[in-house]
């Protein structure tokens, strides 16, 4: 409604667009409102996020030793909140510092600018130097952490397989692995891993391995909103199907060898 609301008093400012140049911030404002309105209902419940073989992304790693299936229990019993506020932070942080996340949301969210030749519901404008948008410098960090969470990922991933010591594949196991194919991609495909790699040098010669990670970087960040997109949809999709198998809603259609 806000963003309707909006987008008509947007529309009676002067602009040559005729088109329905409105649809895309509505559908991001919807999309990515539901996502974190779920996120943090999922993230501070604490509860039906393992269900045998399978452990929701949003709790991995659980860090304390009261998860229901911990990871690495660094934290002691006294933790009595969700375990998924512990690392929550990281991921987040990544998102929405992220370099497309922001046109996304800016654009959506504050109609700065909600399109193009299309002016900004705001007059005045301040980008980001000032409190709170300082803070999105911090994406190279986020980066760092975020990608070092894709590891425990991975491993939950290959735990998703076994069932009771045999191999198996099952609907959980496929939607465990594609969310942390596409996490990575999105993370590879990131604007500030492709400086890391080697967007900042002058000159790539004589470093070859240098210039063939950047040229990868290139190319998956040329799909960077495609990963975005997708990998935010298919990781709340995978903690959804969890928690449903969880509380008895589903049952988890399996092949075991």
């Amino acid at each position: 409604m806000v963003a309707t609301a909006t987008a008509v008093k947007v529309r009676s400012r002067p602009h040559e667009r005729s088109d329905l140049w409105w649809v895309e911030p509505v559908v991001i404002v919807m999309v990515l409102g539901a996502f974190v309105l779920y996120s943090v209902y999922a993230g501070v419940v604490g509860t039906n996020y393992y269900y045998e073989p399978y452990l929701s992304p949003l709790y991995s790693p659980c860090l304390s030793a009261n998860c229901v299936h911990p990871t690495l229990p660094l934290i002691g019993t006294y933790w009595n909140l969700s375990p998924a506020i512990l690392i929550v932070a990281f991921p987040l942080a990544f998102r929405v510092t992220c370099y497309y996340y922001r046109r996304s949301y800016y654009r959506a969210f504050f109609w700065s600018p909600p399109a193009c030749a299309v002016p900004d519901a705001r007059t005045g404008y301040a980008g980001e130097t000032r409190f709170p948008f300082l803070i999105q410098n911090l994406h190279r960090y986020a980066l760092i952490f975020a990608t070092a969470l894709l590891i425990f990922l991975w491993w939950d991933v290959l735990l998703a397989f076994n069932f009771n010591g045999r191999f198996g594949i099952g609907l959980g196991s496929i939607l465990m692995l594609a969310n942390v194919i596409l996490l990575s991609g999105y993370s590879a495909s990131c604007h500030s891993l492709r400086y890391l790699v080697g967007g900042y040098l002058d000159s790539f010669h004589g470093k070859s391995l240098r210039f063939r990670l950047w040229s990868l970087a290139n190319r998956l960040n040329a799909r960077h909103a495609r990963w975005a997109w997708t990998s935010l949809i298919v990781v709340g999709s995978t903690d959804l199907y969890i928690r449903l198998l969880s509380m008895g809603v589903l049952t988890d259609p399996r092949i075991v060898f």
